[in-house]
């Protein structure tokens, strides 16, 4: 059975954003969006996962990270998208000019 914890990335007033990890393996990203009734939740995984792996995750996503959150909610709407993982980017990386060499 999978250990599901999370490292916080970043948060703001309205949303947070969390590193999915199984035991200390990096299997997804949480984007959370909170608004006064409803949290959308947008949840990248692993290609590896399973739909029942991916069920997990989210009844585990609703009890652990909600409360952290601490907002009151009526509805958790979880957008799920799997793939694998291509790298995260940064301007600075090509420049200053977001990789738009010669422009």
């Amino acid at each position: 059975m999978a250990e599901y914890g999370f490292e916080r990335e970043c948060r703001t007033p309205y949303s947070e954003v969390y590193t999915v990890l199984d035991y200390d393996e990096q299997i997804g990203r949480l984007d959370l969006h909170l608004t006064p009734a409803v949290i959308h939740a947008t949840l990248c995984v692993d290609e590896s996962l399973t739909q029942s792996s991916v069920r997990e995750l989210i009844e585990v996503i609703d009890a652990k990270i909600m409360d952290v959150v601490g907002v009151s909610r009526d509805e958790l709407i979880i957008h799920v998208h799997q793939g694998r993982d291509v790298g995260v980017f940064s301007n600075h990386e090509f420049g200053g000019n977001g990789g738009r060499e010669g422009m």
